[in-house]
């Protein structure tokens, strides 16, 4: 047999001990792990943070480069005609939903909030289009609040690679997460589980005879070569 998938057994999940290893990995790979969306402020963290769904960050940034200096307020985006919007971020992909959930998160800023992005998980949940990925991105980026983990589709796919969680689901992962990692990582560890995901351990083809985890990596799911 040329090949052996890890995913054809039980997977292996790492200890406490090599949960350890794992996180002094990603801080020598990554020490300076943080949010790559371009943002000056809490609000256009949040607003980067909903068009970046299903795109890209680099896509995203050339967008709001000039998008934020057209708008610079809730009220900006919430009062925006809806075509002039979406024409705005066309180029993001799924415009007509984005914007629709830009500006129903906008109004209800400005309807109950002041304006202002709250700093709480359960008020930022209550916004259009906001979901706990984008309230754990939102607290940990602009707040320095670690409330939960990050899991986007690269954290749910390395935390089943690492050993970390064997659901799906992203809460029941995020769950997986706060129960293995110390609170004072949750935040970094979200950012540097998506930069490892996009540069290294990549969906189709990880690149693990490159990969600074790959002493402590069980490598669940992945084929190696027998």
């Amino acid at each position: 047999m040329s090949a052996a998938s890890r995913d054809l057994g039980k997977p292996k999940m790492l200890s406490g001990k090599d949960v350890g290893r794992l996180i002094d990995g990603l801080h020598d790979a990554y020490p300076d792990a943080g949010c790559e969306l371009r943002h000056d402020n809490p609000l256009e963290l949040l607003v980067a943070t909903i068009l970046s769904a299903q795109s890209t960050d680099e896509r995203i940034n050339l967008i709001t480069e000039t998008l934020f200096e057209k708008y610079r307020t809730a009220a900006d985006f919430a009062s925006a005609e809806v075509a002039v919007f979406e024409q705005d971020i066309r180029s993001s992909g799924f415009y007509r939903d984005k914007t629709k959930r830009v500006q129903g998160m906008a109004r209800r800023l400005v309807e109950e909030y002041g304006g202002e992005v709250p700093d709480t998980m359960e008020d930022l949940l209550t916004l259009p289009g906001v979901a706990r990925k984008t309230a754990n991105l939102v607290l940990g980026t602009a707040f320095g609040k670690a409330e939960g983990v990050v899991v986007d589709t690269h954290v749910r796919r390395l935390s089943q690679r690492l050993g970390l969680s064997t659901r799906k689901d992203p809460n029941k992962i995020e769950q997986d997460l706060i129960a293995a990692l110390p609170r004072e990582e949750w935040i970094f560890m979200g950012h540097a589980l998506i930069l490892h995901g996009r540069r290294v351990c990549k969906a189709r083809k990880p690149q693990c005879d490159e990969c600074a985890l790959a002493d402590v990596c069980p490598r669940n799911g992945v084929e190696v070569a027998q």
